[in-house]
């Protein structure tokens, strides 16, 4: 079961805030029992995911994920607009004027600055404008911690739509229009001088398309000023710059942007999993898949002393329309007599079978379990008892009878356990006692 880092986060973050309402002791039976299910399945203990999964937590949309990605979402849009704004404001000229090559150059350098500054505000975790999102008070407090990555995210999908958008245009603006471009700038800046700086901005290319890297010529022929008048030497001229324009926007923008994207992307899911890995909650959820747990009774207040097992009155014996449960292959062949009805569940029995055991057994009559003294009850065993009396009612009698074996000061324990519980319908019965062969029938 595979999901994004960041909605497990936030999931496990959300269930772990609702567990702290819960006693330690519901959550140990809770998780381990499951931890037991995949180990009796032969699989390793359960992820996140399975784990949020098993306890009804999972969500694919989390709440306070939505904001964000209405924010991304509107940065994208704004970002595609601007885009063909940009572009067209900067291809529009009349009369004789030339498109500025060089406000082109700097306007695609300003935005793989803005890239850059982007990523490095999100990889150094700098938040200049966390008072904004400081107001929330319904969000989800682990998702501070990723606000950078997230507005570098958001910022970077935005870009590029912007880049995209704007190499759109430009393309599109070559077909349909007679572009006239050429340089201009108020240093003294030579034509092989500026030719040279053409050059270097054309390093990511010039080895295997030199088609698209302007010459000397045509530098020489597109400068213009500003009170010039005329016409160039060769107009048609002006209008090879476009492949170097072209192949600048791509390889400045668009791929640093695609690039540094991906970058937020993965720098958001691996922050989302160290957050994961260090949450309180998650070595505790870890500890109790691994650590049996044992209803010793420690941590309950002393309080009147349970009944003794021969003061605790029993049911009859199992008749034929009893039934008779044998809690992880506990059983004893010196029962009197042998219910129609013996089941299984506990122990190697998956939660499948314990349900079919809850299902199949007759809540009109007394249901005998036997269980194993010398095995202190687990959680799974008082998980199984409550689901029983949901299942069977508050009316039906549940005879606890404990296989002693050779030492009868295991029933202590259980005597415990059958107090606490706190069901008058629940009944700690003595252990069966041998049948000899003549009183078999």
């Amino acid at each position: 079961m595979s999901r994004s880092p960041l909605p497990l986060l936030l999931d496990f973050d959300a269930q772990y805030q609702r567990d702290r309402d819960q006693t330690p002791a519901f959550l140990h039976r809770r998780d381990r029992r499951l931890a037991l299910a995949r180990e009796e399945a032969g699989a390793e203990p359960p992820s996140v995911a399975e784990w949020l999964h098993a306890v009804n937590a999972g969500h694919h949309d989390p709440a306070p994920l939505r904001r964000w990605r209405r924010a991304t979402l509107a940065f994208t849009g704004a970002g595609a607009v601007l885009g063909v704004l940009t572009m067209l404001g900067l291809l529009y000229v009349t009369g004789p004027a030339r498109i500025n090559v060089t406000l082109f150059v700097a306007l695609a350098l300003l935005q793989l600055l803005l890239a850059l500054a982007t990523a490095g505000q999100a990889l150094a975790g700098w938040r200049p404008w966390g008072g904004l999102f400081d107001r929330d008070r319904h969000g989800a407090p682990v998702l501070r911690q990723l606000q950078p990555q997230l507005a570098a995210r958001a910022a970077q999908a935005g870009g590029l739509a912007f880049a995209l958008t704007a190499l759109a245009t430009l393309l599109a603006q070559v077909l349909v229009r007679d572009l006239a471009f050429g340089w201009s700038t108020t240093l003294q800046t030579s034509a092989p001088a500026y030719q040279q700086l053409m050059d270097a901005l054309a390093w990511p290319w010039r080895a295997w398309l030199p088609a698209a890297v302007p010459g000397p010529e045509l530098v020489a022929q597109s400068r213009y000023f500003r009170l010039e008048g005329g016409t160039p030497a060769d107009p048609a001229l002006l209008g090879g710059w476009w492949p170097f324009l072209t192949l600048l926007w791509l390889c400045y923008v668009v791929l640093p942007r695609l690039a540094l994207l991906a970058l937020s992307r993965w720098h958001l899911n691996r922050r989302a999993r160290r957050l994961l890995r260090d949450h309180p909650g998650y070595a505790a959820l870890r500890e109790r898949f691994a650590t049996p747990w044992v209803d010793s009774g420690a941590d309950e207040p002393p309080g009147p002393a349970p009944a003794r097992v021969e003061d605790t009155p029993a049911p009859p014996p199992p008749d034929h329309a009893g039934t008779l449960i044998r809690w992880a292959g506990a059983d004893h062949p010196a029962l009197p007599q042998r219910p129609d009805r013996v089941l299984d569940a506990g122990g190697s029995a998956s939660l499948e079978q314990d349900r079919d055991a809850l299902n199949r057994a007759d809540p009109e009559r007394p249901v005998w379990l036997l269980v194993r003294a010398w095995e202190p009850p687990t959680g799974d065993l008082a998980d199984f008892l409550d689901d029983a009396r949901a299942h069977w009612g508050p009316d039906t009698v549940i005879a606890l009878l404990p296989l002693t074996g050779d030492d009868p000061a295991a029933l202590a324990p259980w005597r415990r356990f059958a107090a606490r519980r706190e069901d008058p319908a629940l009944r700690l019965c003595a252990p069966p006692a041998p049948v000899s062969e003549e009183a078999r029938p």
